[in-house]
């Protein structure tokens, strides 16, 4: 009867393994859904920072008073209040990226302990459930 019961207490935390490597596939797969849309997102920032560099240089280039006024198209005051305008647009959008990579994370590593806790009583019943098989053997030849 207790070998019964290690053996199916033993096949209970199998399941739980089973399930906590299924969630831990799961968060690694939301996780690099996350790194993915950051790097998208900061491309797209980058892409747009990049258009408004290309505008204000044409525009530098092309315009004599702006070259006599500003050493460099970067010194135009309007140029920096749009490249904050970008930032400040996706900056909002990037910390919520974080933080969800953030949460995915202490979800691995909550199951991941858990899952390590649920390894080491499985070694204790296979243990002891071999130990109580090789009893009863004993027993068995000596009764």
């Amino acid at each position: 009867m207790a070998i019964a019961n290690l053996h199916e207490t033993l096949l209970s935390y199998k399941l739980r393994r089973n399930q906590l490597n299924l969630e831990i596939t799961e968060y690694q797969t939301q996780k690099s859904l996350a790194t993915y849309s950051q790097a998208d997102l900061q491309s797209l920032k980058s892409s747009k920072q990049h258009e408004v560099r290309d505008y204000f240089k044409d525009l530098y280039e092309n315009d004599p008073e702006l070259q006599e006024a500003y050493l460099d198209y970067t010194e135009i005051p309007d140029f920096e209040e749009e490249i904050d305008k970008i930032t400040a647009e996706f900056q909002d959008q990037l910390n919520e990226m974080t933080a969800w990579e953030t949460a995915i994370d202490a979800q691995i590593t909550t199951a991941s302990a858990e899952l390590e806790e649920v390894n080491a009583y499985m070694e204790s019943m296979k243990t002891m459930l071999t130990t109580n098989i090789q009893e009863d053997f004993n027993y068995g030849l000596n009764g």
